[in-house]
């Protein structure tokens, strides 16, 4: 077993550019060293990045097999791989990635990877969905070839262990990309604001939902609804405070101090959305906008968040934001640092 205390991390972009793999990665990497002195070094998989900061980083020159292979590091070290197809190759198809990495571990490489996503499934039509075989036989490769595997779905973790050899497939809800706090005040202490944090296309869904968000405001008693993001255009006579896109630091303080916050995302995919553990890291109420009602992960609707289908007291709206919050103490990022570095130990002496 080696004795330095370094793993190789494949994510496809870093900061300061924004990707929920990259955001993942790295904050993970802070938290291994912070806790463990586990150093990392990445490989991003986007031939476009580059930065003057990240020392402890490398490019592939472009996205072929030989260009990451030249990059792979020698047998003794591991290789942590954040996979989401769709974030290594246009189609969600990344033959260049998976054949490099099969090579290396053909050759005694010991591979961790975290499934982000499997592949495409829903009814779309779409270029991703028409090639939805490809990306499950891609998939289906790296569950094979990995040494540990990790996922933020337990029905993810389901389709893992049918479809590979893996029979304990760990499985982690995503943690907050902008921080967490450790004693959340309580809403009656909080100011009359209501959070809306996310993507310019789902903030406009949200938005459009002109009815939803005044019976929100009312029966929260709302003054002020803050709008976290790239500009876009509103037409409403909602009281807003368009914000901009803000540094994670600054959000936190935001959630810290907001009564509730809004997520447009499906209720089956919660665990993986970053925008929910964000609310639920923070102790405010979340209030979820889904169009498919399905419970999974331990999430329960107008338990661990609020679908505003019904009237909500304050000490309703606090027992909603503790369990969210309880919920979230179980795969917080500290948490998740302590179960990948507990996998580190097959490898390397910590």
């Amino acid at each position: 077993m080696q004795t330095l205390k370094e793993i190789i991390t494949i994510v496809p972009k870093l900061p300061p550019e924004i990707d929920g793999l990259g955001d993942y990665g790295f904050r993970l990497a802070q938290q291994l060293f912070a806790d463990y002195g586990v150093r990392t070094r990445f490989i991003v998989g986007d031939p476009n990045w580059s930065s003057n900061t990240l020392s402890h980083s490398s490019t592939v020159s472009v996205r072929s097999p030989q260009a990451l292979s030249a990059l792979l590091p020698p047998l003794d070290q591991v290789v942590f791989l954040h996979y989401a197809g769709h974030g290594y190759a246009k189609r969600g198809c990344p033959f260049w990635l998976v054949q490099a990495l099969t090579e290396w571990c053909r050759m005694g490489g010991r591979l961790i990877t975290m499934f982000h996503e499997l592949y495409a499934t829903r009814p779309l039509l779409s270029s991703a969905l028409l090639t939805s075989p490809l990306q499950k036989k891609l998939a289906i490769q790296l569950m094979q070839i990995s040494d540990r595997v990790f996922t933020n779905r337990q029905c993810y973790a389901e389709k893992i262990q049918m479809l590979s050899h893996h029979r304990e497939v760990t499985t982690l809800p995503v943690f907050s990309n902008i921080g967490e706090i450790t004693h959340p005040i309580p809403l009656q202490a909080r100011s009359r604001e209501l959070v809306i944090f996310g993507s310019s296309s789902t903030r406009q869904r949200i938005y459009q939902q002109t009815s939803l968000l005044k019976r929100i405001c009312q029966s929260l008693e709302i003054q002020t609804i803050l709008d976290i993001g790239a500009d876009i255009k509103l037409k409403s006579d909602l009281p807003i405070r368009q914000l901009g896109i803000q540094p994670a630091e600054q959000i936190s303080q935001i959630l810290s101090r907001a009564s509730a916050a809004v997520v447009d995302y499906p209720m089956d995919s919660l665990a993986k959305s970053g925008i929910f553990a964000s609310y639920c890291s923070h102790g405010l109420l979340p209030i979820v906008i889904s169009s498919r009602l399905h419970n999974q992960d331990g999430l329960e609707m107008n338990r661990h968040y609020w679908l505003a289908n019904c009237k909500l007291d304050l000490n309703q709206a606090q027992a909603i934001a503790t369990a969210a919050y309880t919920w979230y103490q179980t795969h917080s990022l500290k948490v998740q640092a302590q179960s990948i570095a507990q996998s580190l130990e097959l490898f390397i002496k910590l």
